[in-house]
This record gives C-alpha cells, structure tokens and sequence, in this order.
C-alpha cells in the first residue's frame, strides 16, 4: 500500500532556487513565512474583503487580518500535532518547524483571493460565462476555458507564490517544497464546465491549480512523495488538513464576533454557540463581572473555545495519522472530533449564513463589488485578443494595464490569466475607484 513519507513531506528545498541553506538564525520555514509577509501580494490583502466588502469599520476583519489569525491558530495546531506524532518524524525536524510550516502556509492560504472576496470570484466567473462574451474563449481549450469560468482563489494563490511575486517565472516566492504542499488545500487541476453541467458560479467545485502551472503541481507532488490520484490529481499534504482546521475555526467564530460590531447579531445570539464548544471547560469569570463588556466576553470565550478546539483537531491528527499518511482521510479533521465541536462548528456557520451572510447591508455592498469587476473585465479582457486592431479607447486603456506589468503575447489564454493576476492583486478600493474611474466617474478616496 501506498505510502507518505515525512522525510520527503518536510523537504527543505527550495522551489526555483539553488541555494542551500546556509542561515542559522532562521529555519527554511521561518524564511518561507518571512518572505510572505513582507510581499506586495500579503500587503494588499490589508483592504480585501473577509465578508463585509467596502466596510467604513477599522475593526471589522479582513482578509490581512484573518490570514494573521489562522497563521496563529495553524502554529499551534502544528506543534502540538507534531509533539503527538514524533515518534514518527525525522529527527532533524522539531515541533517548531512543524508548526512553522503550517503558519507560513496559514499566512499565505488566502493571498490570491480577488478584492470583494467570494463576490469577487462569483463575479469574474459569471463574466466569462456570459453569453456575449464567448469570443474570448474561442481560442482556448476546454481545459483552458474551465480555468477562467471557473477563476478560483486557491489556483490563482498557487500562480502567485510560485510564478508571479518575487522571481517571475523562476520560482516567484521561492518557497520550500513543504510549505507549498501544505498550502495546497486541493492540489488537482480544475474540470471542464462540460463535467458540471449548468453548475452555477458560486457552487463550482474547488480547485488548486490552473493548466498554466500544472508542471509546477507535478514538481511539488514528485518532490514530497504525494500520493497520485489521477492526471494532476494528488492526496493532500497531511499538514493541509491542520491548514483547514485552523481557517474553519477562525472564520467560523471570527464572523460571529464582526455581526456582533456591525450589529447584525447580538451578543446574546452567540454567548450559547461558544458556550455549546467550551464543553466541559470552566466558564471564563469575565461572564460574570458586572462591568464586563460584550468584547471582553467574547474574548475570553474565543480564548476558551479555540484552545479547546486546538487540543481535539490535534489528538485527531494524531488519531488518524494512519489514513492521513497514506491519502485515506475523508473530509476534514472537525469531523474527527467529539460529536458536539462539529455540530457547535456547524450552528456558528448557521448563525453567519442566517443572519450575517444574508443582510441587506451586506447584500448590497455585494451587489456594487460584483458590477465593479465586471466593469473592469469589461475594459480590460478585449484587449487579450491577440493582434487586434485597436481603438484611441483600447490604446489608452492598453496603456493604464501595461502599468500593471501586463506584456501581451499571442498566447490568448496567457494574456487573460495576466488580466486576471492584476485585477486579482487589487484591493477592494483600488477596484472600486479603478471602476468608477473607467465609467469616467472621478472618485475622492475619502468617500470610500
């Protein structure tokens, strides 16, 4: 039977790079997650929606602040998990290397999300499957068109950290091997919308990587010993399911605490969630002080909740590092957990998708985030057409994306993925003013 090695998995090598490690201040980990924050890409992701797009609240997430919460959540999970299972690792790799491979993963696992968040994916997807615009798939192979109707966050995130930031073309981040494979939460290429019928926008099946880097799947899967499922089809890096666990643990409670600010929620809605996932923990005194605050409150239960939830997906890990190891696990490691941390996981999702998810506030935002991608596609993706003729119009709007680093080709389909690397690189303001700017409407930065 089919085995994952941790030997391979921990892999130190560096993508596009032939250097060898020569730093002793800093392990290859922590040098991954050093380069990620301090790139343009991670920097950009301070004014990008987490779910409220276009929000005039400092303290509301968003997807920089989140990136730094789940970085801080997969650490822990990633040391604890390692001190678990040690016996298994090589002796060379530590509990800190481990959870250090899982931060810089963590950091990185939302930085190719487009502004507007998934608003912004459904709105790129639904411009490409428009009827009239199907010239611009003319050109592409089916494996092609499905990568733009399908614009996926995780696939474009791969493009970023491995060809565009950095040394474009020569590795991009230059990451090592163990940190792209735990990023990789579905290291498979996407499917043809033929496979999935008139599926629409927003209930497309994920995917990790786009026809343009498939050989750059390969080179990650060969270099950790993945298990290969399919063509361009692999097991996920064991590390990837603690990356998932920490992302579904913040945004699950995290969006519960931002309804509370935006008063969408009160606080008396979710005290009973997290005190259904602290289980047998004592109740933090905080809910009982008489001047307590509802942010002091929910701190502490956060605090309570969250270490709890740490201790059980790592005994889970630990549990399953079986079927892990040899690509067998179903699902996520929630679902390995006590009966009621999924059931408390799933009503703090109920409780967002009800009443935060579906308020009008944020259903309008959503509507002007949609028709500012759209209009930008609008601008920019006739312009891909290789050796067009092109108007005073198209000449000047040429100009303002060669700015961006566009360099067209006669690749039709490299020319739309180089539009869809800058539009996705934009903030939700900058797409916003960018926008209203195309419709010849001059915005005052102060009005959003």
């Amino acid at each position: 039977m089919t085995q994952m090695r941790w030997l391979e998995l921990l892999s130190t090598v560096r993508m596009g790079s032939k250097k060898g490690a020569t730093e002793q201040a800093r392990s290859p980990f922590h040098k991954d997650y050093d380069r990620i924050i301090f790139s343009q890409s991670f920097r950009q992701l301070n004014r990008k929606t987490q779910v409220h797009p276009l929000t005039q609240h400092d303290g509301i997430h968003t997807r920089l602040t989140h990136s730094l919460e789940v970085s801080c959540i997969g650490r822990s999970l990633g040391m604890l998990a390692a001190e678990k299972i040690s016996q298994h690792l090589p002796m060379w790799i530590s509990a800190a290397d481990v959870g250090a491979i899982i931060q810089a993963a963590c950091l990185a696992h939302d930085i190719g999300n487009p502004p507007f968040g998934h608003a912004g994916e459904y709105a790129i997807r639904e411009w490409f499957d428009d009827a009239s615009h199907t010239d611009f798939l003319k050109d592409l192979s089916p494996e092609q068109e499905a990568d733009v109707r399908q614009f996926e966050g995780n696939a474009q995130g791969l493009r970023l950290l491995t060809k565009i930031d950095y040394h474009p073309h020569a590795g991009g981040m230059r990451l090592t091997y163990a940190t792209l494979g735990a990023y990789l939460k579905y290291p498979w290429l996407s499917k043809t919308i033929a496979s999935q019928g008139n599926t629409p926008a927003s209930q497309r099946a994920k995917f990790g990587c786009y026809q343009s880097e498939k050989d750059v799947l390969r080179d990650i899967a060969e270099q950790l010993g993945l298990i290969q499922l399919g063509d361009y089809h692999y097991c996920r890096h064991p590390l990837t399911y603690l990356l998932e666990a920490a992302d579904d643990i913040c945004y699950a409670l995290i969006d519960l605490e931002d309804g509370i600010t935006l008063n969408m929620l009160s606080y008396a809605e979710v005290e009973p969630v997290f005190l259904d996932l602290i289980g047998e923990y004592a109740q933090p005194e905080e809910l009982h002080m008489p001047h307590s605050t509802w942010q002091q409150k929910i701190a502490a239960l956060r605090g309570r909740v969250m270490k709890r939830l740490v201790e059980e997906v790592s005994t889970a890990f630990a549990k399953h590092h079986y079927e892990i190891m040899h690509g067998q696990l179903q699902g996520s490691l929630l679902q390995y957990c006590a009966p009621d941390i999924e059931i408390g996981i799933n009503r703090a999702k109920n409780l967002a998708r009800d009443k935060i998810f579906q308020h009008p506030q944020k259903s309008g935002l959503e509507i002007v985030a949609h028709q500012s991608l759209q209009h930008l596609l609008d601008a920019f993706i006739p312009l891909t057409t290789p050796n067009k003729n092109l108007s005073f119009k198209e000449t000047r709007l040429l100009t303002t994306i060669q700015r961006f680093g566009a360099q067209f080709s006669d690749d039709h389909y490299d020319n739309i993925m180089q539009v869809l690397d800058i539009i996705s690189k934009l903030s939700d303001h900058q797409a916003y003013q960018m926008a209203q700017e195309l419709q010849g409407n001059k915005v005052s930065m102060l009005s959003i």
